[in-house]
């Protein structure tokens, strides 16, 4: 997926952050998640890396990759995956395959 900076210049996504409230058990089985479908879809040249919401901004990564829970919290932020079942691969695997474009 390509998003658009600042300049509303299209770049493309090199950095996925999942976050979670305390930046240790969800957000970190997700990002394991994560990796494990880019692989599947082919996807490379992404870091993927986990932590709490209260540490990041919207320039913190170029998508953001949350639970339901969190959805209002990252509402302003331009990028982003909502996972309503945050240990559903399905669910996690279709949401990124939207995203680029697979």
């Amino acid at each position: 997926m390509l998003k658009k900076n600042r300049k509303g210049m299209k770049m493309a996504i090199r950095s996925i952050m999942c976050c979670c409230g305390q930046g240790l058990g969800s957000s970190m089985m997700v990002s394991m998640n994560v990796e494990k479908a880019l692989k599947n879809l082919g996807v490379t040249g992404v870091s993927v890396d986990h932590t709490a919401l209260s540490e990041v901004n919207p320039n913190s990564a170029d998508l953001f990759v949350v639970g339901r829970d969190l959805a209002p919290q990252v509402a302003s932020y331009p990028n982003k995956i909502i996972l309503d079942r945050i240990m559903d691969m399905n669910e996690l695997t279709e949401k990124l395959k939207e995203v680029f474009g697979k």
